[in-house]
C-alpha cells in the first residue's frame, strides 16, 4: 500500500555538483508534508554523489550508469512509496508553497489527474554579464509544462507509463503527448512555483540534437493518434 499523503520527489542529476545542494534545500523548504526525495545519480563524474550523500532522509540516494534524465526519473520512480509523483532537475528551484498550491488545487477539484503551475526564468549569477546579455528570457512568467511544474497521481502516471528513454532530450513532451491522448485531466495553478535556471551548460549546446528528438517525438505522437483514429473520421480535412 502507498502512503496517500506522501508526494515522492525524484531529482535526477549528471554532473551538477554546483547546483544540486540549492535544488535540494528548496524541497526541503517546501510546507508541505509528507515528503521523500530520491537522488538518481546518472553516472556523474564530478562532487554530485558527495553532496547527495551529506543529506539525511527524507533524502534518499541511488545511482546508474549514465544513461540519460529520462531513465534516471523511472528509476526513482520505482524506489518511490508515495500516491503523487513530483520532478526537479538538479540545476532548477522550487518556490517554497509550490507543493501546497498543488496539493491544494487536487484537494479542491479530486477529478485531476495532473497539477501543473506557472515558471519564472532566471540568469544563474555566475554568469558575466556578456553572457547573461546574450542569453535573453521572456521577463513574465508562463505556464510550465515541464518535469518540474508538474505533480501527478501515482495512477495517472503509471498509467501513461514510463519516460520514454530513448530521446536524448524531449523525454517529458513525448510523456506529455501520451497523457494527452490519454485524456488526462490537468490544471495550471495561477502562481509561479518553479525557477528555471539559465547557465552555461544547459544551452546551447544540444541545440541541433534537440530538433531532431523534438521532430521525432512530434512524429510518433501522429502515428499513435493514426493508430486509434476510426476509419473514415480522418483529421477533418475531407471535402464537404
Amino acid at each position: 500500500m502507498h502512503n496517500e499523503l506522501l508526494i515522492s520527489v525524484v531529482i535526477p542529476v549528471h554532473n551538477c555538483e554546483r547546483y544540486l545542494a540549492e535544488a535540494i534545500e528548496s524541497v526541503l523548504a517546501q510546507t508541505y508534508r509528507p515528503i521523500e526525495i530520491i537522488v538518481v545519480d546518472d553516472g556523474s563524474t564530478d562532487g554530485s554523489a558527495d553532496i547527495a550523500k551529506r543529506f539525511v532522509p527524507p533524502v534518499r540516494y541511488c545511482c546508474q550508469m549514465h544513461r540519460g534524465a529520462g531513465a534516471a526519473r523511472n528509476r526513482g520512480i520505482e524506489r518511490a512509496g508515495g500516491s503523487f509523483f513530483a520532478f526537479l532537475d538538479a540545476d532548477d528551484l522550487w518556490m517554497k508553497g509550490k507543493l501546497a498550491r498543488q496539493m491544494a488545487a487536487f484537494r479542491e477539484h479530486p477529478e485531476l489527474e495532473i497539477v501543473f503551475g506557472f515558471v519564472e526564468q532566471f540568469h544563474s549569477p555566475e554568469l558575466d554579464r556578456d553572457l547573461k546579455d546574450r542569453i535573453r528570457y521572456p521577463a513574465e512568467t508562463m505556464p510550465g509544462y515541464m518535469p518540474g511544474a508538474m505533480l501527478v497521481r501515482r495512477d495517472a502516471f503509471l498509467r501513461v507509463g514510463p519516460f520514454e528513454t530513448k530521446w536524448q532530450v524531449g523525454e517529458f513532451v513525448d510523456w506529455y503527448s501520451r497523457a494527452l491522448e490519454q485524456g488526462l485531466k490537468s490544471f495550471v495553478v495561477p502562481q509561479t512555483i518553479v525557477r528555471r535556471r539559465l547557465h552555461r551548460d544547459n544551452l546551447g549546446i544540444r541545440e541541433r540534437d534537440s530538433q531532431m528528438d523534438y521532430l521525432r517525438v512530434l512524429k510518433a505522437s501522429l502515428d499513435r493518434r493514426r493508430k486509434t483514429t476510426p476509419p473514415g473520421q480522418g483529421n477533418g480535412s475531407e471535402s464537404r
